[in-house]
């Protein structure tokens, strides 16, 4: 049974496999130019990773970590320019 994924309903390598996922498909949202959902699945996965020790922040692999907390802050984070402006 599914649950609705908070960090409370997950730990060790069933987290860790959940926010690898998450990145991943944010990332995959973020490729298709599906910045709403790439917005939404990148916040999940940040909520997550922020439960991580940090032994199993080592365990996420170094690329998705990257994106996840430099490159797409960059676009998401809350120094960007907000959409719609002019």
């Amino acid at each position: 049974m599914k649950t609705d994924g908070g960090p409370e309903s997950l730990s060790g390598e069933a987290l860790i496999k959940e926010v690898n996922r998450r990145i991943r498909l944010a990332r995959s949202y973020w490729d298709a130019h599906n910045n709403l959902a790439c917005r939404t699945e990148r916040d999940r996965a940040l909520l997550l990773y922020g439960t991580l020790t940090k032994a199993e922040r080592e365990r996420i692999p170094q690329e998705l970590r990257v994106w996840l907390r430099y490159r797409s802050e960059k676009y998401f984070g809350a120094g960007r320019t907000p959409p719609g402006g002019a």
